[in-house]
């Protein structure tokens, strides 16, 4: 029976290749700036940004992925769902920001996370960032600690729920003052949109397109 490892392996073999790209991304866009976001150019003024998304084997071998709930009073999207991540420190690149973010938010040892490949780079116009999306692995359930002053709790997902096409759900919300077709994850009640689902989505593609998890059910 394949394991996890052999999960990782495939997937680090997928990210080596050409990548969905966008394209993946913007089935997730909500509809009323599908336009808006997209791959960083040059003429693009933003921050640069590195997040993580962590995969890890739960305590039955099951593919997981780490996301976080923030806290309500953050500036930047407050109590959305969202990969560990933050803005580039001088001298940083955008890999090195998305570990140290993810130790500072979690309690993540860098050293012990072994990044697998790149996903495609994502503007977020609402924000201002540009994020640097790294997909990385740990053989083991972490034992994470939230940051108390960003992260409200942790919301770990199974990579085979993710994939179930009724975990996708497309409503109509009103935001800023038109209504508009939002795509999201349900992830145990939590809503998973925006950003952070646009770059699962990538991430989804990837996985599909390999066998591996396929021979782990």
């Amino acid at each position: 029976m394949p394991t996890f490892d052999h999960f990782a392996d495939a997937l680090r073999k997928r990210l080596s290749k050409p990548l969905p790209g966008f394209e993946a991304q913007r089935t997730m866009a909500p509809r009323y700036d599908v336009g808006q976001r997209g791959i960083p150019t040059d003429e693009v003024d933003c921050t640069d940004a590195g997040v993580l998304a962590l995969l890890y084997p739960d305590d039955q071998g099951t593919p997981t992925v780490l996301l976080t709930i923030r806290r309500s009073n953050l500036a930047h999207h407050p109590g959305q769902i969202s990969f560990p991540g933050g803005r580039c420190e001088p001298g940083e690149t955008e890999c090195e920001t998305a570990l140290r973010e993810a130790q500072e938010e979690v309690g993540l040892p860098p050293e012990e996370v072994s990044i697998l490949g790149a996903l495609t780079p994502l503007y977020i116009p609402p924000s201002g960032f540009c994020a640097h999306p790294f997909v990385g692995m740990l053989p083991y359930t972490p034992q994470t600690t939230p940051q108390e002053d960003e992260v409200e709790a942790l919301l770990p997902a199974h990579i085979p729920h993710l994939l179930h096409p009724g975990t996708r759900t497309v409503e109509t919300w009103t935001l800023h003052g038109t209504q508009i077709d939002v795509p999201f994850y349900d992830v145990e009640g939590h809503t998973v949109w925006g950003a952070t689902a646009m770059m699962l989505a990538e991430l989804l593609d990837v996985v599909r397109s390999t066998d591996a998890l396929l021979h782990m059910q």
